[in-house]
């Protein structure tokens, strides 16, 4: 039986304009498997240490919007493998994911997952709700579930702007893709129990979004305050967590230059209370 790849040019032309299918994943792996990542191949052993993680992602929600913040160090055990990780990305006009876990894998997976919202609007003329794309971010963490149970784990934090409630969403998932819907705040990585912490103390209802960036900026220097894999802003290298903003004008990331007034702001009120700003018990 002829193959896809034998078909006339125009009934191939027809065969990518009508899948079947809204989802780019289910589509090549249908007609060339061998161009996705192999999720189903066994490893010798478990790789765990071996392979780069990603940490910290910390996600808020401000008073018409979301911002997500990232640290920019990756660790092989106790070992610093890279300094400058992107772990935060842009999914669309109105969301981003981050990752903590296995680096490759991560950075994997959402540059597929934003070819298949682009995908799902070429093919249906609108794009996803959040619920959907957030379920849609499950499906493919689900695929990986077998690398996971070998040691490449990735879990991503997904947050986006829902425009029927003018407000930002946030979505966390565990290894096998179940998406929970966050309020307020939420963190992932090894520094997420610091950061919390730090979070639970300074997030405040109806904030900016510049406050809100600074209770994110303060979060990540907690979580890396105690975490030796989460990596604090590196002013001797000039190395910035990653900051994005998501709100009714859609999705932007903040430059270096911005990200370092809040930095500079951040650690010269540690100098004088290295523990950071103190909450009103009332």
């Amino acid at each position: 039986m002829a193959s896809h790849r034998d078909l006339p040019a125009g009934l191939v032309t027809q065969f990518f304009q009508n899948t079947g299918s809204s989802s780019f994943t289910e589509f090549v792996g249908s007609y060339a498997p061998e161009l996705l990542p192999h999720r189903d191949t066994a490893l010798a052993t478990p790789i765990g240490d071996q392979v780069p993680h990603a940490t910290t992602i910390v996600a808020a929600t401000f008073d018409g919007g979301v911002i997500m913040a990232g640290d920019r160090r990756a660790t092989s055990g106790n070992i610093i493998s890279q300094r400058d990780v992107e772990k935060v990305f842009r999914a669309d006009d109105y969301s981003c994911m981050g990752i903590a876990g296995t680096a490759s894998t991560g950075i994997e997976m959402a540059r597929l997952y934003r070819v298949e919202l682009e995908h799902y609007e070429k093919m249906e003329g609108r794009t996803l709700s959040v619920a959907g794309k957030a379920n849609r971010l499950a499906t493919m963490i689900r695929g990986n579930l077998g690398m996971a149970m070998q040691g490449l784990v990735v879990v991503p934090l997904f947050a986006a702007y829902d425009p029927d409630k003018n407000e930002g969403r946030i979505f966390s998932y565990d290894v096998a893709g179940g998406p929970y819907e966050r309020e307020r705040f939420d963190c992932i990585g090894s520094g997420s129990i610091f950061a919390r912490g730090s979070l639970k103390k300074l997030y405040r209802d109806e904030a900016s979004a510049d406050d809100m960036t600074m209770t994110l900026i303060q979060a990540l220097y907690d979580a890396a305050d105690d975490d030796s894999a989460t990596g604090g802003p590196d002013v001797t290298r000039k190395i910035w967590p990653i900051v994005s903003v998501i709100d009714a004008d859609g999705y932007r990331r903040l430059s270096n230059e911005q990200v370092a007034e809040y930095v500079d702001q951040m650690l010269e009120a540690r100098l004088i209370s290295p523990d950071g700003p103190i909450a009103p018990l009332r």
